[in-house]
Parts: structure tokens; sequence; C-alpha cells
């Protein structure tokens, strides 16, 4: 918060299971395993956590300060 004076604002993206080069690596039935586990039933794409990302970085955006986005498919509420 010591920045908010200055109209820095610090927030943060938490991403969980994300569709990766290395979770394709792990095989398709570890992957269908990790997505049973989370509330939506599948894992997510680096375009959705980028999205994240770049609405945090937006104008829409712009009273948002000191939180912490999870791009986790539910898995923190749930």
């Amino acid at each position: 918060m010591e920045y908010a004076p200055s109209g820095i604002r610090i927030n943060a993206v938490a991403p969980g299971r994300v569709v990766t080069d290395m979770m394709l690596g792990a095989g398709i039935a570890d992957m269908r395993s990790v997505a049973a586990g989370l509330p939506l039933r599948r894992m997510g794409h680096p375009q959705e956590v980028a999205a994240a990302v770049v609405w945090l970085l937006s104008d829409e955006a712009g009273y948002v300060i000191g939180h912490v986005l999870a791009t986790d498919g539910g898995f923190l509420a749930g």
C-alpha cells in the first residue's frame, strides 16, 4: 500500500493447473485426473491466464489494488 499514493498498483495472478508442454508430457490420463479434481472439471489455458494479466493492467481494473487473482478453475474456492 505504500506505493498507492504514487499511483502504483501492485496485484498478482495466481494460476492453477494450466495446459502447458510440461503438463502434456505427463500424459492425457494424468491431465484428466487433475481436471477431475477441479470445480470446472478442466484445466486452464495460457490465454486465460494472460487475459487475467491484461485485465489487471487495464484501466478497467484501475481501482483494484493489493489483490491476488486466482485463475485456477475454482480450486481455491472449493
